[in-house]
């Protein structure tokens, strides 16, 4: 493994991404100071040598941090729940630390992989601009049915997914509700994800880390 310098934490991002997005509540919840480097993703920047060499998977988030290189977003989540104080991101409970880790798999592991940009793009090519939308649209709407549903089962019903404080499951699919009303998905009717949303709203650690803190461009985001 290439050496990193241990004393600064490194984040790789776009400000869009939904994995970049996790990990910045994370950090924001785990009150950890960070030197932020854009990947532009519309630009195909995740593609080039240099990034290469940080995630040789071609993808964003990347994460330098003690004196180590870190990838994928629930990875990443999970290092800074042991390896930092303040608020836990895995609740303390066996059976409710794998219902957290259950819920941020249902939307990292299932829907998110097939609304990310390259796959938008390929049906885009293969189908056209509305087929893209018709996918990512009915994509979204049943994988957030879904999660009620293991919501409700969990019996929910204090704000975050598994009560008063935000845990890993939050950290992932507040990113996927912020791309649900891109793409004018609506689950208004779906009381208990609508709940963890209105409690993200206020949060502190959440509002740090929304997309339009990171967007250093306009036309970033006319183009994206």
């Amino acid at each position: 493994m290439r050496d990193i310098p241990v004393g600064e934490v490194v984040l790789y991002d776009y400000w869009r991404s939904s994995a970049s997005y996790r990990v910045r509540i994370g950090l924001a919840l785990k009150e950890v100071d960070y030197r932020r480097v854009p990947v532009d993703l519309v630009k195909g920047e995740q593609r080039s040598e240099r990034h290469l060499s940080l995630n040789p998977q071609g993808l964003v988030p990347a994460l330098d941090i003690d004196g180590i290189r870190l990838t994928q977003s629930l990875a990443i989540l999970e290092y800074l729940h042991e390896t930092r104080p303040g608020p836990d991101l895995l609740p303390q409970d066996p059976s409710a630390r794998a219902h957290a880790r259950a819920v941020a798999l249902a939307v990292a592991c299932e829907i998110h992989p097939i609304s990310n940009l390259g796959v938008l793009a390929r049906v885009n090519a293969l189908a056209g601009a509305d087929a893209r939308a018709a996918w990512n649209r009915d994509n979204i709407r049943t994988g957030l049915v879904a999660v009620e549903a293991m919501l409700e089962i969990l019996g929910t019903s204090k704000g975050f997914c598994l009560g008063a404080m935000p845990t890993i499951a939050d950290c992932a699919l507040i990113p996927q509700l912020y791309n649900a009303r891109r793409w004018e998905v609506a689950f208004d009717d779906l009381p208990l994800i609508s709940a963890v949303e209105a409690a993200a709203s206020t949060h502190p650690a959440f509002l740090a880390a929304i997309p339009e803190n990171f967007a250093s461009l306009a036309s970033d985001k006319a183009r994206a």
